[in-house]
């Protein structure tokens, strides 16, 4: 079986996307082990590593500095940085840079009190002027492209974000990708693809919608309500690589792939957790023993379940 439409890729600056499928970042979740697996399998054309502190590469922490390692096999690759400070995130985009990326992604939706405390993340859409200004500074750092990803506002007060997108494109963003939810939402209720719709009408560079998509379905009812470029994949996307291998292969105009068996699903289980011990090894200069086993697969103790559960 083949499907109607091939859906078309894009490009963000001179970085081609082929399948207009986007892993997103998650925190904890988008690891280097991940993410080379969720490439094999699900074939997404683009992926964000997880978010990297700017003021934590700032300050030489060595923990932060082990998100900025890259696979050739993972490209096109953007590793996405937050921060509250211009200098301060100019300077990490240069660092991320030079260390490979393919894009550099500035994080204005993550809505977690922490991040939001020191001005970052989603707290940037109450502050327009500074949120302009850190998306001039990280172009006018770096030459590869700088894309931002945002919620659609802090609350449901104001509907800030074809505002913010109209002020990025004019300070140098070559995409953006909204969630289609509020700030103060966190993950509740619905997303609301309307949202992505009312963006497009003013965003000229690709534009991503993000939220509630878990199947093809979705992903296809998301373009054809909203006109986005491309469909980014996050949560669905956690210990189960064949949900965008089954959106990506609909991309291409492809069948579905099969259901992987229990038998597939226990192998990529051991590959996930021998991977995350072997690239804890390399980061923290130590040989393979219980103590870093146990480091790395902490770091795993909630998403090896669900590699079975599907």
């Amino acid at each position: 079986m083949e499907f109607a439409v091939v859906w078309p890729g894009f490009k963000v600056g001179n970085v081609e996307v082929q399948t207009p499928l986007v892993l997103a970042p998650m925190e904890d979740v988008s690891s280097l082990p991940m993410r080379v697996i969720a490439k094999r399998i699900g074939q997404p054309g683009l992926m964000f590593t997880e978010f990297v502190s700017a003021m934590a590469i700032h300050y030489n922490a060595r923990k932060t500095y082990r998100k900025l390692r890259i696979d050739p096999e993972e490209r096109p690759l953007g590793i996405q940085i937050f921060g509250a400070d211009p200098e301060v995130m100019a300077e990490t985009a240069r660092i991320c840079a030079d260390a490979g990326a393919d894009i550099i992604d500035i994080n204005m939706g993550c809505w977690v009190p922490k991040v939001c405390r020191t001005g970052s993340g989603a707290a940037l859409l109450k502050d327009p002027d500074t949120a302009e200004r850190i998306v001039r500074a990280v172009v006018d750092a770096v030459k590869v492209p700088v894309t931002v990803k945002v919620r659609a506002g802090w609350d449901y007060s104001q509907f800030a974000a074809p505002d913010l997108a109209r002020r990025f494109q004019d300070a140098g963003a070559q995409m953006l990708t909204l969630h289609a939810r509020f700030a103060k939402q966190g993950f509740e209720g619905e997303a609301d693809w309307d949202l992505i719709r009312r963006m497009r009408e003013v965003v000229t560079v690709p534009l991503i919608g993000n939220g509630d998509v878990k199947t093809p379905a979705d992903a296809r009812r998301m373009r054809d309500e909203t006109g986005c470029d491309g469909v980014m994949v996050g949560r669905a996307a956690i210990s189960n690589p064949w949900a965008l291998a089954a959106i990506s292969a609909e991309m291409r105009g492809e069948a579905a792939p099969p259901p992987p068996t229990l038998l597939e699903r226990i192998d990529v289980v051991r590959e996930h957790a021998r991977s995350m011990v072997e690239f804890e090894a390399v980061e923290s200069g130590e040989d393979i023993s219980p103590a870093v086993e146990l480091r790395a697969l902490s770091r795993l103790r909630g998403q090896l379940p669900m590699y079975i559960k599907g």
